[in-house]
């Protein structure tokens, strides 16, 4: 069974100087526009069953399913001109590998393809999404912004969610947090705060566009400053509201398992509460 998902909205990262990196238990292949393969994590070897050597400069088709590659090739069709992500869930690359959840973005040019092990949970994430947005009809002002944040964390089971609007801020936590994280310049999903990071070959800072992929590794200071925090994983959400620039920053203390379902529905939340702010707003 495969499943497309429609594409959502995505504000672009910061661009790293230093080598940029994945995190442990995603994969990441920069492709050219016509589908060849420009750069790999040097893990993708469980991904495809083929060393990240063997497929640099070489079509993308020649290591996957003609399934799989008809119905990427399908989302990647959508993508074109859009600054949003596509995804793709349960889907089987090679007949020897598990399924696996995709993200597919482009980013100065290029393709960018990661992988993440499926979570196999078919829709669940987004069921609640109507009914949480439901609640905060009656909501105003502060309390709106603090029903918001709530809510996204009842959605996405974080230990605590900052929503940061221009200057405006709310907060829902599970107990104290130390201090509050500059979220600016981290990844849109930080697994595991004390995983290493896994190079992508071939080693070239200036020549990648996975400064812009989802789970790219937070740098070594990042994760030293989290850690400090005693913050594990984190899920950001950055949205627009009527002009104004604003962000779901989700945190844990423990390490959460990657879940592209999961952002793309707290991306579905923010869209739909950036309507009722813009209402809030004008009102």
């Amino acid at each position: 069974m495969e499943t497309v998902q429609e594409l959502s909205s995505e504000m672009s990262a910061p661009r790293r100087t230093d080598d940029a990196r994945v995190q442990p238990g995603s994969y990441l292949l920069e492709l050219s526009l016509d589908w060849i393969v420009l750069r790999a994590s040097e893990n993708v070897h469980h991904l495809l069953g083929q060393s990240h050597v063997t497929l640099i400069d070489e079509p993308l088709g020649k290591f996957v399913k003609a399934q799989a590659l008809h119905d990427l090739r399908n989302l990647f069709s959508r993508l074109s001109g859009t600054t949003g992500v596509g995804r793709a869930y349960c889907v089987r690359l090679t007949d020897e590998h598990e399924f696996v959840d995709i993200a597919f973005q482009l980013s100065d040019g290029r393709a960018l393809l990661e992988a993440v092990p499926s979570t196999g949970s078919f829709g669940e994430c987004f069921g609640s999404v109507g009914g949480l947005i439901a609640g905060l009809s009656n909501s105003r002002g502060q309390a709106l912004l603090d029903g918001g944040a709530r809510r996204m964390r009842a959605l996405t089971g974080y230990d605590r969610v900052t929503l940061t609007c221009g200057e405006r801020r709310a907060e829902s936590s599970r107990g104290a947090f130390a201090t509050a994280s500059d979220a600016a310049d981290l990844p849109i999903i930080i697994a595991d705060t004390g995983a290493d990071g896994i190079a992508i070959f071939p080693r070239d800072p200036e020549d990648t566009s996975a400064d812009g992929a989802l789970m790219r590794s937070p740098d070594a200071p990042q994760r030293q400053k989290l850690e400090t925090q005693r913050i594990r994983a984190i899920l950001r959400v950055p949205f627009d509201a009527d002009g104004l620039s604003c962000e779901f920053c989700c945190e844990n203390r423990s390490p959460r398992q990657p879940s592209f379902e999961l952002h793309a529905a707290a991306e579905l939340f923010a869209q739909m509460f950036a309507l009722r702010l813009a209402l809030d707003r004008a009102a």
